[in-house]
């Protein structure tokens, strides 16, 4: 090719970097940017004129700031390499917004005939949407389950059956949602399934729990930090809230998150703008709050721990979660799925409960709910090797539960009156469990232990009455 071919094609230059998907940059020994592409303006979101001339840290990589700081005699360590490149730089730019975006970099030494350094061409691959995909691959694995079970969730009873229409109708809403509940109910089954089902599913599900970080790292996993922000900020970090862009973020036990912060997420629900620890640029997020909480927030923000305004920003659709010990007629159907997840989990020939180990199942109060049911199955999984569980396989604590209850158990000559008693307590309650132990001043659960125990048939007894 002659030199004034190559002359010629050098005139298109410009045409054919912007053909290239990936972003393009050219770089002077001096650092300063001399060319730059259209996918390197639409990834950044600064215009070419905006570059051009610029020093490369405009873009404020991670990995390059370390490059430049051990370099003694160049801009930067790439061009004392012997081989003149960098390879597969996995990286974080920040965008002319503010926003950061993760990339894959190359990078090479552009030197002449004679070994003298021209400067360095720079190709950047964006990660974001990969980054995406393999997020969504994360939570659908975690979402997968039975098909009798409602998104993870299991339970017949009309308590669940309400919470399970619910959470339908929260799906078809933009308000932020509160689940309440004990610990073990099963909050987070119900935020992934609002995720689920709503408009939002193609978009991320990200979670944090409130209560396990200090303020500080708190609000750097919440809203994000750049480098150098404080000790031990090596690079820049996207915070939750970023990354839960376009899709749903999940606060669990929000009563524990501290008081500053609380002021600074109100701000974020506010203005659906963020800003990273240790920057000022304020990026626009588009985020769903689902929040959770086994508190009490009324009594909080009385007590001033929980700020009102923000109570009143969170508590739109609240979903109230019950105890297990309000629901013991899904005991049965629980313990069976737990026992079919063991037995492929084991591989063990455990055929499932006795009677005796569920009537021990349908009398223990559940302090620790779905959780600590599973718990006790696992326990008896360790002990038993195959056929039924049986009450010596169970947790010590059950059975002396268990054997407390029976020095209490009624006489037989006393059965009679307290079925009366039940059957009238019911029918004034209209068959509502929950207003019948207030009326007979015992628990749920022992009322439920009753019917079972005197073959009562609820719609019979409302029907009677």
């Amino acid at each position: 090719m002659s030199i004034e071919e190559v002359k010629e094609y050098w005139n298109y230059w410009p045409q054919i970097v912007d053909t290239m998907h990936g972003g393009l940059v050219l770089i002077r020994p001096d650092g300063k940017i001399v060319l730059a592409n259209q996918a390197m303006e639409r990834m950044t979101g600064y215009r070419k004129e905006e570059i051009i001339d610029q020093l490369c840290t405009l873009f404020r990589c991670d990995s390059c700031v370390l490059l430049r700081k051990s370099s003694r005699r160049h801009w930067c360590t790439l061009f004392e390499n012997p081989d003149g490149s960098r390879q597969g730089i996995k990286c974080e730019l920040i965008r002319k917004d503010g926003s950061v975006l993760p990339v894959l970099k190359n990078a090479s030494v552009l030197k002449d005939s004679s070994g003298n350094v021209l400067g360095a061409v720079e190709t950047v691959i964006d990660l974001s949407e990969i980054e995406k995909r393999d997020r969504k691959i994360e939570e659908l694995s975690r979402r997968l389950g039975p098909e009798n079970r409602f998104f993870g969730m299991i339970g017949q009873s009309q308590v669940m059956q309400r919470v399970y229409q619910l959470i339908e109708k929260a799906a078809r809403s933009e308000a932020p949602v509160i689940i309440f509940g004990e610990s073990g109910t099963g909050k987070e089954l119900v935020a992934h399934a609002i995720h689920q089902l709503s408009e939002r599913s193609e978009g991320p599900f990200i979670q944090l729990n409130c209560a396990a970080l200090n303020e500080s790292l708190l609000e750097s996993e919440l809203f994000g930090h750049v480098k150098g922000a404080f000790t031990g900020a090596y690079r820049h970090r996207i915070g939750r809230f970023e990354a839960a862009d376009g899709g749903h973020i999940f606060l669990d036990e929000i009563g524990e998150m501290p008081l500053p912060t609380q002021v600074k997420l109100l701000r974020v629900l506010e203005t659906k703008k963020v800003e990273r620890v240790g920057d000022h640029t304020p990026i626009s997020v588009d985020v769903r709050i689902i929040a959770a909480t086994n508190r009490n927030l009324t009594e909080m923000v009385k007590g001033k721990k929980f700020r009102e305004d923000l109570f009143f920003r969170i508590n739109v659709i609240p979903i109230y979660l019950p105890p297990l010990r309000d629901r013991m007629e899904d005991v049965p159907l629980l313990a069976e799925a737990m026992i079919r997840d063991l037995v492929k989990r084991t591989q063990k020939a455990i055929t499932g409960l006795s009677k005796s180990a569920l009537e021990i199942f349908l009398s223990y109060p559940w302090h620790g709910n779905v959780r600590e049911l599973k718990s006790a199955l696992e326990f008896a999984f360790v002990v038993a090797e195959s056929g039924l569980i049986m009450p010596e396989h169970l947790p010590g604590h059950l059975l002396s539960f268990q054997q407390e209850v029976s020095k209490e158990r009624i006489p037989p000559e006393n059965h009679s009156r307290e079925k009366e008693q039940l059957i009238a307590a019911l029918k004034k309650a209209g068959g509502n469990r929950s207003e019948t132990a207030r009326i007979l001043g015992v628990t749920r659960a022992t009322v439920w232990n009753r019917i079972r125990k005197y073959n009562i048939r609820l719609e019979q007894v409302i029907r009677v009455s």
